[in-house]
């Protein structure tokens, strides 16, 4: 469904795009700083048909959307594409070091298939190599080698696109930009020995394929000179006029600056890197090994991707890749040793679930799921870690293509002259992680009482909701917290109050944990992680927003536990929710509501004080007689 219209509908009700100074969304709806909040109109904005309301907070001017807010978000960035920024969409400002770490996430994990599916290529043709199935001279080794060369080569040009579109830039534009990189009849120039000049000024020779770096800057230069022209060039010359002067002013400075600037900086850092791990030996094995857990959880592991590439380019292994496969390991052999002790069915059933997954290379179920929140089996997630890192750099394991993924799928990775001391390290990682996840033990009511603080209504949740997915019977929706259950309108925040957003209640919490009200799959975390929404099996969907307003703290006080697309069980916990932080300048009530109620209405709503994870009201099916 096309929100074009509306997008525009919107940008006019609130005063125009020259009355916006900047825009995000939140889970619920568009929120605009405005030069000046008197030219909203919002008897327009309310007749757009995905407005449901309006609020001047007199320092914010909120559209409020509802689920379909990203959707519209979009389609506004793409009518005025100075608000497209990913940066802005996801709320406030970052600090440095968090900005830094999302736009590098952001950049290659949209890569990552790619690089993954053409990287196992690349190790299973080293397999079939080394074991003498396929002749490395033939011509169908020739064909599956650029089918499994060519992401890398074109590198600049992915990442381009990719940095565009975090970037808020045209990323066609960007293409092009970081195609003149590895333009056959201009790397043939440089590659001669003969000097190369643009206008009289020396350009380096030097190679961008496969390289990261260099486009990085070049497209970061770009959308700085893109935004600038989009505010000065009219709008009727505008489509035409911003690339080709974007195209003319970025290219000659990446070449005669930016481009060797990047493969100096980059080949710097990996030098640096390199020197620690072929010197650091077992020591730095088990600094690195142990901290690495710590690293995939904040999403650090992502700011070593273009360094990684680059030793694979340049020398054709690399040492840190190994060490994420012990990592892998050792936090699957936790989840398994979670899986043997556990005396919760549903613990066990979800132990043994994110143990499996962590095998195949997906770890952050397992992580988020179970090995944080249990605490003692990260201690045996990093010691395992720590053991398998020390075997890897003391025995100077390698990895020799990017697999994407550093479970058994990826094993093809790391196939050559160290592939025996890296099976080695993998095994110590994940038994030791394992046997001590069992000496250790952990407390299970630390996984949220599981369900209403008795591990066997987990099950009972989880079973009703799957009968009512079958039967059209209710669905029960418990406490996602402890606290004093008051009636919405009293929430001091008129969209909820008003029940724009959907029927349900709120809670005023008495303690930091948040679960989950449904079983279902997480379809909704906003990257504050203040608000998540839950589809159960039966197509009710129940949004959680803790506090109002508190898309402003930019996540302070806020910890999760899950991510988006995760199945989660009634009373799972979700979130870890620091109230005496978010209510030194926010309202703390934790506002439940029904958004999709799938042919059900609200019944049986529960009063007074609440437990974590007590029933808190249910979704009855409509009956013709009760539709009459």
């Amino acid at each position: 469904m096309s929100y074009d219209k509306d997008a525009h509908a919107i940008i006019d009700g609130v005063g125009g795009a020259d009355n916006i100074v900047s825009a995000y969304h939140c889970i619920t709806r568009l929120r605009f700083t405005l030069r000046d909040n008197t030219k909203a109109d919002a008897a327009a904005l309310t007749a757009v048909p995905t407005v449901v309301g309006v609020n001047d907070t007199g320092g914010q001017y909120q559209v409020i959307i509802g689920d379909k807010v990203p959707d519209v978000f979009a389609a506004l960035a793409k009518a005025e594409p100075r608000l497209g920024s990913e940066t802005a969409a996801a709320g406030p400002k970052q600090k440095l070091s968090q900005r830094f770490f999302d736009f590098i996430g952001g950049v290659f994990a949209p890569l990552l298939p790619a690089i993954a599916g053409a990287g196992l290529l690349k190790g299973i043709l080293a397999l079939l190599s080394f074991a003498g199935w396929i002749d490395p001279g033939s011509n169908t080794y020739l064909v599956l080698s650029a089918i499994g060369d060519a992401v890398f080569f074109l590198l600049p040009v992915l990442v381009a696109m990719t940095a565009a579109r975090k970037l808020g830039a045209n990323q066609y534009v960007a293409v092009a930009i970081a195609g003149v990189l590895i333009y056959p009849a201009l790397v043939t120039a440089l590659a001669s020995g003969d000097p190369v000049d643009f206008l009289g000024l020396p350009v380096t020779p030097t190679t961008y394929s496969y390289t990261v770096i260099p486009s990085l800057l070049a497209i970061y230069l770009m959308s700085w000179v893109e935004r600038g022209l989009n505010r000065i060039i009219p709008r009727v010359v505008r489509m035409m006029v911003v690339p080709l002067i974007t195209l003319v002013v970025v290219v000659p400075i990446t070449l005669l600056l930016l481009g060797p600037l990047g493969s100096f900086v980059g080949s710097g850092i990996s030098g640096g890197i390199n020197w620690a791990l072929e010197n650091g030996g077992p020591l730095a094995g088990v600094v690195i090994g142990a901290l690495l857990p710590l690293i995939i959880m904040t999403g650090m592991h992502y700011a070593l991707v273009p360094f990684i590439l680059t030793n694979l380019a340049q020398t054709g292994a690399d040492k840190f890749l190994p060490l994420t496969y012990v990592q892998t390991f050792a936090t699957s052999g936790a989840a398994l040793g979670v899986a043997i002790r556990a005396k919760s069915k549903t613990l066990k059933s979800l132990a043994f679930s994110t143990a499996f997954t962590g095998l195949m290379g997906v770890t952050e179920p397992a992580l988020y799921g179970l090995v944080v929140p249990l605490r003692r089996p990260l201690i045996a997630t990093m010691l395992g870690s720590a053991a398998g890192g020390a075997i890897s750099l003391g025995f100077g394991v390698n990895a020799y293509v990017l697999a994407g993924n550093g479970g058994i799928p990826g094993l093809p990775g790391l196939v050559g002259e160290t592939f025996g001391w890296a099976l080695v390290g993998i095994v110590v990682a994940f038994v030791l992680a394992t046997v001590l996840t069992l000496v250790l033990g952990f407390d299970e009511s630390a996984y949220a009482a599981s369900a209403s603080v008795a591990p066997e209504q987990a099950d009972a949740s989880s079973t009703t909701t799957d009968q009512a997915a079958d039967a059209g019977e209710a669905v029960e929706v418990v406490s996602p917290a402890a606290g004093e259950i008051v009636p919405l309108s009293t929430v001091p925040d008129r969209v909820f109050a008003d029940g724009v957003m959907g029927q349900g209640v709120a809670v005023r919490p008495t303690a930091s944990d948040i679960v989950a009200p449904v079983s279902g799959t997480v379809v909704a975390l906003f990257p504050t992680h203040h608000a998540f929404g839950v589809r159960t099996d039966a197509g009710v969907e129940v949004l959680v927003h803790v506090g109002i307003d508190t898309v402003a703290l930019e996540g302070r006080g806020f910890t999760a536990h899950i991510a988006q697309g995760d199945r989660v069980v009634a009373g799972q916990h979700v979130l870890t929710v620091d109230f005496d932080e978010v209510g030194k300048t926010k309202d703390t009530s934790v506002i439940v509501v029904i958004t999709e109620a799938a042919g059900r209405e609200l019944r049986a709503t529960r009063t007074g004080m609440t437990s974590l994870a007590s029933p808190l009201f249910t979704m009855q099916a409509i009956t013709e007689e009760a539709a009459r």
